[in-house]
């Protein structure tokens, strides 16, 4: 069986280290905010350019504390992606926000700068919610276009928070995730190109005041004691034994981004000329949190794999402005006709660092079988 996500062969390299970290985290016995949390969010705060990162319990919480901490309150329109996982979205509506989308890019299946644009200017022709943020995404490790949404961020005056949890290390332009916007925010889900074994995440500021408040959300609200609470807030901290993992993964996080850029070009030799394959815009280095083609005959090929021993996935069959728990905002079917457009062809195949060329070539066989 050929894995999806090949955690066991990461492990397999780093286990001598990741067991000595997660057994002296049981010997001082500092489990919530031990010293390996402080130690990771200085690291990660240089590894992404950022003055400040915060760690947390989940990428979810980590949009969740972003959009707290932003005043994010119901009247306010929040313009993001209807292309990605749903927390995106249901975070934003958590806080009592309307989540306002606009469609994406054909090449990249990122925000389009055009569209957003139009949706903007639509609630403010219609003058029922007040624009409030930007939420964008950097979806399956890809950056958005930020020099064309920060023109229009600032045109309008609307602060950008980052959805970076597909794209921890990606690089655009030689700026790295989740640097860009007001708020960058990330998920350490195992899945992810940079995971712990559990549930985690960050958020990423150069903002003195924003890293305060998040830091007062993470813990209950907390102000100059733990007994003052000063606003409503969470509790979502990191675990101390999730950061001892994270600090050993982040040791060889930039070797494994390089790996995946060997493992796409090899994907991209065999697939080329039977199914689109997934395209990286310029000045764009992806860390290919998934592989994504596109074919109509997706069912077919997936139907193969799966007879073949070879796991594939679908992100994301429906698109956020047409599931059930979205129905209250009252979109409908052709409202988003590129991001459902996508939704009908793309497919997930494995993809991970320590994929070789034969497994490739053996996948791409067994697609190429269908298609021809």
């Amino acid at each position: 069986m050929i894995p999806f996500i090949d955690l066991k062969g990461q492990y397999a390299r780093i286990e001598k280290d990741v067991d000595k970290a997660v057994k002296n985290v049981l010997m001082h016995g500092q489990f919530i905010l031990g010293p390996e949390v402080a130690l990771l969010e200085k690291k990660l705060a240089e590894f992404a350019g950022t003055k400040y990162a915060l760690a947390c319990s989940s990428g979810t919480d980590a949009l969740l504390m972003a959009e707290m901490a932003m005043g994010f309150k119901a009247g306010d329109a929040v313009f993001t992606t209807p292309f990605t996982f749903f927390a995106t979205a249901e975070t934003i509506a958590l806080t009592g926000a309307t989540p306002v989308f606009s469609d994406v890019e054909e090449d990249s299946f990122n925000m389009d700068p055009a569209k957003l644009r139009e949706a903007i200017l639509k609630v403010k022709k219609e003058g029922k919610l007040t624009p409030k943020a930007i939420v964008t995404v950097d979806l399956f490790g890809q950056c958005a276009d930020y020099e064309a949404i920060s023109a229009i961020a600032e045109e309008f005056g609307l602060p950008i928070i980052e959805d970076a949890a597909q794209a921890m290390g990606a690089v655009r332009n030689g700026k790295r995730a989740p640097s860009f916007g007001k708020i960058g925010c990330t998920s350490f889900f195992p899945a992810k190109p940079l995971g712990c074994y559990g549930d985690g995440g960050a958020v990423f500021t150069d903002d003195k005041a924003l890293y305060d408040t998040m830091y007062s959300i993470l813990v209950h609200g907390r102000g100059d004691d733990k007994y003052n609470n000063v606003r409503l807030g969470l509790n979502a901290r990191l675990d101390t034994i999730q950061a001892a993992v994270l600090l050993e993964k982040l040791k060889i996080f930039e070797e494994e981004i390089r790996l995946r850029q060997q493992v796409t070009q090899w994907y991209g030799e065999e697939l080329k000329d039977l199914v689109q394959i997934p395209a990286v815009k310029k000045g764009n280095l992806s860390v290919w949190a998934q592989y994504c083609p596109r074919s109509p005959r997706y069912g077919e090929i997936q139907a193969a794999l799966k007879e073949a021993g070879i796991p594939t996935a679908r992100y994301y069959p429906i698109p956020i402005h047409l599931l059930e728990a979205m129905k209250f905002l009252g979109y409908k079917k052709g409202d988003m006709p590129v991001a459902e457009k996508i939704a009908e062809t793309v497919f997930a195949l494995p993809m991970h660092p320590y994929l070789d060329q034969a497994t490739i070539k053996k996948i791409a066989g067994v697609i190429r079988s269908v298609v021809r």
